[in-house]
Protein backbone atom coordinates (compact mmCIF):
# COMPACT_ATOMS: atom_id res chain seq x y z
CA UNK A 1 0.00 0.00 0.00
CA UNK A 2 1.73 3.85 -1.10
CA UNK A 3 2.39 5.97 1.50
CA UNK A 4 0.48 9.21 1.15
CA UNK A 5 2.06 12.36 -0.21
CA UNK A 6 2.83 15.13 1.30
CA UNK A 7 2.17 17.86 -1.09
CA UNK A 8 5.05 20.95 -0.48
CA UNK A 9 2.86 23.68 -1.33
CA UNK A 10 1.13 22.28 1.94
CA UNK A 11 3.68 21.55 4.00
CA UNK A 12 4.94 25.39 2.98
CA UNK A 13 1.75 26.71 4.01
CA UNK A 14 2.00 25.05 7.65
CA UNK A 15 5.48 25.95 8.39
CA UNK A 16 4.45 29.49 7.55
CA UNK A 17 1.93 29.56 10.16
CA UNK A 18 3.93 28.62 12.81
CA UNK A 19 6.28 31.37 11.75
CA UNK A 20 3.36 33.70 12.21
CA UNK A 21 2.27 32.32 15.42
CA UNK A 22 5.43 31.56 17.03
CA UNK A 23 5.89 35.99 15.66
CA UNK A 24 3.10 36.29 17.51
CA UNK A 25 3.54 34.66 20.98
CA UNK A 26 3.88 37.19 23.93
CA UNK A 27 7.08 36.84 26.14
CA UNK A 28 4.22 35.86 28.94
CA UNK A 29 3.15 33.00 26.29
CA UNK A 30 6.42 31.77 25.30
CA UNK A 31 7.26 30.85 29.33
CA UNK A 32 4.34 29.92 29.70
CA UNK A 33 5.45 26.98 26.62
CA UNK A 34 8.78 26.67 28.50
CA UNK A 35 6.60 26.08 31.78
CA UNK A 36 4.75 22.82 29.97
CA UNK A 37 7.92 21.05 28.98
CA UNK A 38 9.19 20.99 32.99
CA UNK A 39 8.43 18.28 35.11
CA UNK A 40 5.67 19.04 37.66
CA UNK A 41 8.53 19.56 40.27
CA UNK A 42 10.22 22.08 38.44
CA UNK A 43 7.10 23.60 37.48
CA UNK A 44 6.15 24.11 41.33
CA UNK A 45 9.76 25.65 42.18
CA UNK A 46 9.71 28.08 39.18
CA UNK A 47 5.54 29.33 40.71
CA UNK A 48 6.59 29.27 44.03
CA UNK A 49 8.88 32.32 42.88
CA UNK A 50 6.51 33.70 41.30
CA UNK A 51 4.23 36.73 42.68
CA UNK A 52 0.19 35.57 43.07
CA UNK A 53 -0.39 38.17 39.84
CA UNK A 54 2.45 36.71 38.17
CA UNK A 55 1.19 33.16 38.79
CA UNK A 56 -2.28 34.11 37.76
CA UNK A 57 -1.10 35.52 34.41
CA UNK A 58 1.28 32.54 33.72
CA UNK A 59 -1.14 30.31 34.53
CA UNK A 60 -4.04 31.39 32.21
CA UNK A 61 -1.22 31.42 29.52
CA UNK A 62 -0.35 28.13 30.51
CA UNK A 63 -3.70 27.29 29.41
CA UNK A 64 -4.04 29.21 26.63
CA UNK A 65 -1.33 27.39 24.43
CA UNK A 66 -2.48 24.21 25.24
CA UNK A 67 -3.18 23.96 21.64
CA UNK A 68 0.44 24.76 19.90
CA UNK A 69 1.86 22.48 17.69
CA UNK A 70 5.41 20.38 17.80
CA UNK A 71 7.20 23.10 15.33
CA UNK A 72 6.41 25.95 17.21
CA UNK A 73 7.00 24.25 20.45
CA UNK A 74 10.84 23.31 18.99
CA UNK A 75 11.10 27.29 18.03
CA UNK A 76 10.25 28.60 21.82
CA UNK A 77 13.12 26.20 22.89
CA UNK A 78 15.59 27.29 20.19
CA UNK A 79 15.29 30.75 20.77
CA UNK A 80 15.53 30.31 24.59
CA UNK A 81 18.64 28.18 24.10
CA UNK A 82 19.90 30.64 21.66
CA UNK A 83 19.62 33.06 24.71
CA UNK A 84 20.86 31.11 27.34
CA UNK A 85 24.70 30.16 24.79
CA UNK A 86 24.70 34.38 24.60
CA UNK A 87 24.45 34.84 28.13
CA UNK A 88 26.04 32.06 30.63
CA UNK A 89 29.56 32.33 31.94
CA UNK A 90 31.62 30.20 33.61
CA UNK A 91 34.75 30.56 35.44
CA UNK A 92 36.40 33.54 36.36
CA UNK A 93 34.72 37.13 37.71
CA UNK A 94 31.58 34.84 39.07
CA UNK A 95 30.60 37.71 41.43
CA UNK A 96 30.33 40.47 38.29
CA UNK A 97 28.35 37.74 36.27
CA UNK A 98 25.98 36.88 38.93
CA UNK A 99 25.98 41.15 39.56
CA UNK A 100 25.07 41.32 35.94
CA UNK A 101 22.32 38.71 35.81
CA UNK A 102 20.61 39.89 38.76
CA UNK A 103 20.23 43.42 37.34
CA UNK A 104 19.68 42.82 33.57
CA UNK A 105 16.78 40.45 35.30
CA UNK A 106 15.51 42.39 38.30
CA UNK A 107 16.72 45.90 37.45
CA UNK A 108 19.46 47.72 39.63
CA UNK A 109 17.65 48.54 42.84
CA UNK A 110 16.11 44.88 43.24
CA UNK A 111 19.47 43.33 42.24
CA UNK A 112 20.82 45.75 45.02
CA UNK A 113 18.66 43.97 47.65
CA UNK A 114 19.38 40.64 46.35
CA UNK A 115 22.41 41.14 46.64
CA UNK A 116 22.16 42.58 49.87
CA UNK A 117 21.01 39.24 51.44
CA UNK A 118 24.00 37.23 49.96
CA UNK A 119 26.68 39.70 50.86
CA UNK A 120 25.20 42.04 54.01
CA UNK A 121 28.10 44.21 53.88
CA UNK A 122 27.88 45.76 50.71
CA UNK A 123 24.53 46.27 50.78
CA UNK A 124 23.54 50.13 49.80
CA UNK A 125 20.11 50.10 50.29
CA UNK A 126 19.33 48.24 53.36
CA UNK A 127 15.85 49.46 53.13
CA UNK A 128 14.83 47.80 49.50
CA UNK A 129 15.03 44.59 50.91
CA UNK A 130 11.63 45.17 52.23
CA UNK A 131 10.50 44.36 48.46
CA UNK A 132 11.76 40.82 49.42
CA UNK A 133 9.70 40.37 52.42
CA UNK A 134 6.08 38.54 52.51
CA UNK A 135 3.13 41.23 52.60
CA UNK A 136 1.79 39.44 55.20
CA UNK A 137 5.26 40.03 57.47
CA UNK A 138 5.50 43.38 56.50
CA UNK A 139 2.11 43.90 57.97
CA UNK A 140 2.38 41.89 60.69
CA UNK A 141 5.65 43.96 61.23
CA UNK A 142 4.19 47.67 60.71
CA UNK A 143 0.61 47.23 61.99
CA UNK A 144 1.09 48.57 65.23
CA UNK A 145 3.07 51.14 64.14
CA UNK A 146 2.41 54.99 63.65
CA UNK A 147 0.08 55.56 60.49
CA UNK A 148 3.54 57.95 59.34
CA UNK A 149 5.94 54.57 59.82
CA UNK A 150 3.76 52.63 57.71
CA UNK A 151 3.38 55.37 55.26
CA UNK A 152 7.09 55.49 54.73
CA UNK A 153 7.40 51.82 55.12
CA UNK A 154 4.75 51.29 52.01
CA UNK A 155 6.60 54.39 49.89
CA UNK A 156 9.83 52.23 49.43
CA UNK A 157 7.60 48.94 48.34
CA UNK A 158 7.19 48.01 44.97
CA UNK A 159 3.55 48.63 44.12
CA UNK A 160 2.34 45.68 43.15
CA UNK A 161 3.98 44.66 46.84
CA UNK A 162 2.54 47.65 48.77
CA UNK A 163 -1.20 46.73 47.83
CA UNK A 164 -0.93 43.52 49.03
CA UNK A 165 0.16 45.22 52.45
CA UNK A 166 -2.65 47.74 52.64
CA UNK A 167 -4.93 45.54 51.91
CA UNK A 168 -4.00 43.35 55.07
CA UNK A 169 -3.38 46.26 57.42
CA UNK A 170 -6.58 47.44 58.99
CA UNK A 171 -9.49 48.81 57.33
CA UNK A 172 -9.55 52.19 59.59
CA UNK A 173 -5.88 52.40 59.15
CA UNK A 174 -6.05 52.04 55.10
CA UNK A 175 -7.12 55.35 54.08
CA UNK A 176 -5.08 57.43 56.10
CA UNK A 177 -1.65 55.62 55.03
CA UNK A 178 -2.70 56.44 51.36
CA UNK A 179 -3.26 60.06 52.36
CA UNK A 180 -0.20 60.33 54.36
CA UNK A 181 1.97 58.56 50.90
CA UNK A 182 0.54 60.86 49.06
CA UNK A 183 1.43 64.17 51.15
CA UNK A 184 5.08 62.77 51.59
CA UNK A 185 8.18 64.69 49.65
CA UNK A 186 11.50 64.21 51.20
CA UNK A 187 12.43 62.20 54.26
CA UNK A 188 15.98 63.35 56.53
CA UNK A 189 17.97 61.03 58.01
CA UNK A 190 15.96 61.14 61.17
CA UNK A 191 13.09 59.49 60.01
CA UNK A 192 14.80 56.77 58.22
CA UNK A 193 16.60 56.44 61.24
CA UNK A 194 13.14 55.98 63.15
CA UNK A 195 12.18 53.46 60.39
CA UNK A 196 15.28 51.54 60.78
CA UNK A 197 14.77 51.22 64.59
CA UNK A 198 11.30 49.82 64.01
CA UNK A 199 12.68 46.88 61.66
CA UNK A 200 15.46 46.70 63.83
CA UNK A 201 17.57 43.74 63.17
CA UNK A 202 16.26 43.19 59.17
CA UNK A 203 18.60 46.22 58.19
CA UNK A 204 22.02 47.79 59.01
CA UNK A 205 22.66 51.05 60.66
CA UNK A 206 23.31 53.61 57.43
CA UNK A 207 25.09 57.07 58.97
CA UNK A 208 25.24 58.55 55.60
CA UNK A 209 21.73 58.75 54.31
CA UNK A 210 20.91 61.74 52.83
CA UNK A 211 17.73 63.42 52.15
CA UNK A 212 15.19 60.47 49.86
CA UNK A 213 12.33 61.45 47.48
CA UNK A 214 9.88 59.28 48.50
CA UNK A 215 6.01 58.58 48.14
CA UNK A 216 4.28 61.57 46.66
CA UNK A 217 0.62 61.35 44.98
CA UNK A 218 1.98 59.60 41.98
CA UNK A 219 3.68 57.15 44.30
CA UNK A 220 0.04 56.90 46.12
CA UNK A 221 -1.42 56.70 43.06
CA UNK A 222 0.24 53.62 42.01
CA UNK A 223 -0.54 51.38 44.80
CA UNK A 224 -4.07 52.61 44.49
CA UNK A 225 -3.81 51.32 40.82
CA UNK A 226 -3.47 47.46 42.21
CA UNK A 227 -6.65 47.64 44.66
CA UNK A 228 -9.56 46.01 43.41
CA UNK A 229 -12.46 48.77 42.69
CA UNK A 230 -14.29 48.06 45.65
CA UNK A 231 -11.69 48.80 48.08
CA UNK A 232 -10.19 51.75 45.91
CA UNK A 233 -13.90 53.81 46.20
CA UNK A 234 -13.74 53.36 49.53
CA UNK A 235 -9.92 54.66 50.41
CA UNK A 236 -11.01 57.83 47.79
CA UNK A 237 -13.65 58.57 49.62
CA UNK A 238 -12.53 58.82 52.88
CA UNK A 239 -9.50 60.97 51.76
CA UNK A 240 -12.27 63.21 50.26
CA UNK A 241 -13.56 63.66 53.60
CA UNK A 242 -10.08 65.52 54.34
CA UNK A 243 -8.88 66.50 51.53
CA UNK A 244 -11.18 66.97 48.16
CA UNK A 245 -7.63 68.06 46.14
CA UNK A 246 -5.72 66.03 47.42
CA UNK A 247 -8.65 62.88 46.41
CA UNK A 248 -8.65 64.38 42.91
CA UNK A 249 -4.95 64.56 42.30
CA UNK A 250 -4.45 61.00 43.13
CA UNK A 251 -7.38 60.30 41.20
CA UNK A 252 -5.99 61.77 38.15
CA UNK A 253 -2.74 59.77 38.47
CA UNK A 254 -4.20 56.79 38.39
CA UNK A 255 -4.60 54.51 35.53
CA UNK A 256 -6.06 56.40 32.61
CA UNK A 257 -6.81 56.01 29.41
CA UNK A 258 -3.34 57.01 27.89
CA UNK A 259 -2.03 53.58 29.64
CA UNK A 260 -4.08 50.98 27.65
CA UNK A 261 -1.14 51.58 25.13
CA UNK A 262 1.46 49.68 27.57
CA UNK A 263 -0.94 46.68 27.33
CA UNK A 264 -0.92 43.74 25.43
CA UNK A 265 -2.91 42.87 22.19
CA UNK A 266 -5.12 40.05 23.80
CA UNK A 267 -6.26 42.25 26.76
CA UNK A 268 -7.22 45.24 24.50
CA UNK A 269 -8.96 42.86 22.23
CA UNK A 270 -11.16 41.50 24.97
CA UNK A 271 -11.79 45.36 26.10
CA UNK A 272 -12.91 46.35 23.01
CA UNK A 273 -15.40 44.08 22.97
CA UNK A 274 -16.82 45.00 26.02
CA UNK A 275 -16.56 48.72 25.71
CA UNK A 276 -19.75 50.75 23.89
CA UNK A 277 -18.88 51.95 20.30
CA UNK A 278 -20.19 55.74 21.16
CA UNK A 279 -17.14 55.58 24.04
CA UNK A 280 -14.71 53.89 22.04
CA UNK A 281 -15.67 56.98 19.10
CA UNK A 282 -15.58 59.47 21.72
CA UNK A 283 -12.24 58.42 23.97
CA UNK A 284 -10.20 57.53 20.64
CA UNK A 285 -11.12 61.56 19.82
CA UNK A 286 -8.37 62.17 22.21
CA UNK A 287 -5.70 59.64 22.33
CA UNK A 288 -2.69 60.53 20.59
CA UNK A 289 -1.31 59.04 17.08
CA UNK A 290 0.43 56.28 18.73
CA UNK A 291 -2.02 55.10 20.99
CA UNK A 292 -4.92 55.19 18.17
CA UNK A 293 -2.77 52.85 16.14
CA UNK A 294 -2.33 50.59 18.29
CA UNK A 295 -5.87 49.69 19.23
CA UNK A 296 -6.78 49.91 15.62
CA UNK A 297 -4.19 47.11 15.13
CA UNK A 298 -6.67 45.04 17.57
CA UNK A 299 -9.29 45.56 15.39
CA UNK A 300 -10.57 43.98 11.84
CA UNK A 301 -10.09 46.52 9.36
CA UNK A 302 -13.56 46.32 8.96
CA UNK A 303 -13.82 47.30 12.29
CA UNK A 304 -11.48 50.05 12.34
CA UNK A 305 -12.80 51.81 9.11
CA UNK A 306 -16.13 51.78 10.54
CA UNK A 307 -14.86 53.47 13.61
CA UNK A 308 -12.80 55.93 11.82
CA UNK A 309 -15.89 56.32 9.55
CA UNK A 310 -18.17 57.45 12.47
CA UNK A 311 -15.25 59.50 14.34
CA UNK A 312 -15.07 61.88 11.10
CA UNK A 313 -18.76 61.93 11.32
CA UNK A 314 -19.31 63.77 14.45
CA UNK A 315 -17.18 66.76 13.77
CA UNK A 316 -15.84 68.56 16.97
CA UNK A 317 -16.41 67.35 20.32
CA UNK A 318 -16.51 68.57 23.97
CA UNK A 319 -12.81 67.68 25.72
CA UNK A 320 -15.42 67.35 29.14
CA UNK A 321 -17.14 64.67 26.86
CA UNK A 322 -14.08 63.11 25.83
CA UNK A 323 -12.80 62.87 28.90
CA UNK A 324 -15.55 60.80 30.06
CA UNK A 325 -15.92 58.86 27.58
CA UNK A 326 -12.25 57.83 28.68
CA UNK A 327 -13.09 57.16 32.14
CA UNK A 328 -15.82 54.82 31.40
CA UNK A 329 -13.61 52.69 29.38
CA UNK A 330 -10.85 52.60 32.07
CA UNK A 331 -13.90 51.75 34.08
CA UNK A 332 -14.22 48.52 32.64
CA UNK A 333 -11.16 47.82 31.93
CA UNK A 334 -10.41 47.88 35.57
CA UNK A 335 -13.38 45.92 36.52
CA UNK A 336 -12.40 43.25 33.79
CA UNK A 337 -8.58 43.21 35.34
CA UNK A 338 -10.70 42.69 39.06
CA UNK A 339 -12.15 39.48 37.82
CA UNK A 340 -9.10 38.18 36.06
CA UNK A 341 -10.17 38.43 32.27
CA UNK A 342 -7.41 40.58 31.36
CA UNK A 343 -4.42 41.71 32.83
CA UNK A 344 -3.65 45.33 32.66
CA UNK A 345 0.20 46.91 32.11
CA UNK A 346 0.71 49.04 34.53
CA UNK A 347 -1.89 47.78 36.87
CA UNK A 348 -0.60 44.77 38.43
CA UNK A 349 -0.12 43.26 34.84
CA UNK A 350 3.50 43.71 34.44
CA UNK A 351 4.57 40.79 31.61
CA UNK A 352 6.87 38.50 32.31
CA UNK A 353 9.81 37.81 29.78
Amino acid sequence: MAEPQIDDSEEERVDTESEETFKALTGTEKSAILMMLLGEEEGAAVMKALSPQEVQTLGAAMYSVQGVNQAIVNMVLDEFLDVIKQQTSLGLGAGNYIRNVMEKALGEDKAQSVLSRITPSSSEKPIEILDWMDARSIAELIQDEHPQIVALVMSYLEVGLAADVLLLLEENLQSEVIQRIATLETVDPSAIKELENVLQLKFKANTNLRSTQVGGVKAAAKIMNFTKEVMEKRILGAIRKNDKDLMAAIQDNMFVFDNLGMSDDKALQVLLRSVEVEDLCLAMKGADEELQGKLYSCMSERAAANLKDEMEALGPVRLSEVQEAQKRIVAVARRLSDEGAIVLAGRGGEEMV
